[in-house]
């Protein structure tokens, strides 16, 4: 079995003396893992960084095999990582939660260039909260779990929508809510992409769709813990607010 592929490193870990166990999210064959004989020399020890942008192939005799890649570097973002303080809890952040969340060895090609094309944003901060926002609700939907906010779920209502429903996702109005007003979550405009957009309002988003990461997706992954870098970028984020 042999398959050659783009892709983003994910996570990079210690195997033997010298190799590592490398994760790879390619457009065409999902998160992948496989063997990099080493690793830990001077030549290929600065291309596995997380974030970074490769040419992987990857060899196995059999394709159930952990398999083993030969990585060529395509372009390195630790540069523009250790610029800033959110850059790099941005790129921890996506490949954290693309690690934690993503099925092996499942195609998600929409969601491959959605990452690359936020993770090339990383040298503007002022595009960075929105864009990772966005990209986030992506991801949700993604995965199974996206919010339709295009109408509320108890009057069908396209107007007035001020709350999420915390169970399912959808939009609910002040006339909808009634009684349950207080059971439910803020609907901050951003998230259905209206106004301006202020970094405090989307805080509260990412509070929003940080729910349905912790209450619906990590569930469904065996109640694996969302990772420590999104709780790190949401308070880099909230500073610059």
């Amino acid at each position: 079995m042999e398959w050659t592929d783009d892709g983003t490193i994910l996570t990079v870990r210690p195997h033997g003396e010298t190799s590592a166990i490398v994760e790879v999210f390619t457009e065409g064959h999902g998160r992948h893992a496989g063997i990099v004989r080493g690793a830990t020399s001077r030549k290929i020890a600065p291309v596995l960084q997380p974030g970074a942008q490769v040419s992987a192939v990857w060899k196995a005799r059999l394709e159930e095999h952990l398999g083993a890649f030969t990585i060529e570097p395509v372009r390195s973002r630790a540069a523009t990582a250790m610029a800033s303080r959110l850059a790099l809890a941005g790129l921890n952040a996506v490949t954290a939660l693309l690690s934690f969340g993503l099925p092996e060895r499942e195609a998600h090609p929409d969601l491959y260039r959605r990452s690359t094309a936020l993770l090339d944003l990383l040298d503007q901060p002022d595009l960075w909260p929105l864009a990772y926002l966005r990209w986030e609700m992506g991801f949700l939907d993604e995965m199974g779990f996206g919010l339709d906010l295009s109408r509320c779920a108890a009057t069908g209502a396209t107007e007035g929508l001020t709350y999420v429903s915390p169970r399912t996702g959808r939009a609910v109005s002040a006339a909808g809510a009634g009684a349950y007003a207080d059971r439910l979550l803020p609907l901050p405009p951003v998230l259905r992409g209206e106004g301006e957009a202020e970094t405090a309002e989307i805080v509260e988003a990412l509070r929003v769709t940080g729910h349905f990461l912790t209450e619906a997706l990590a569930p469904s992954l065996g109640d694996k813990p969302v990772p420590e870098a999104r709780a790190r970028l949401i308070r880099a984020i909230a500073r610059v607010a």
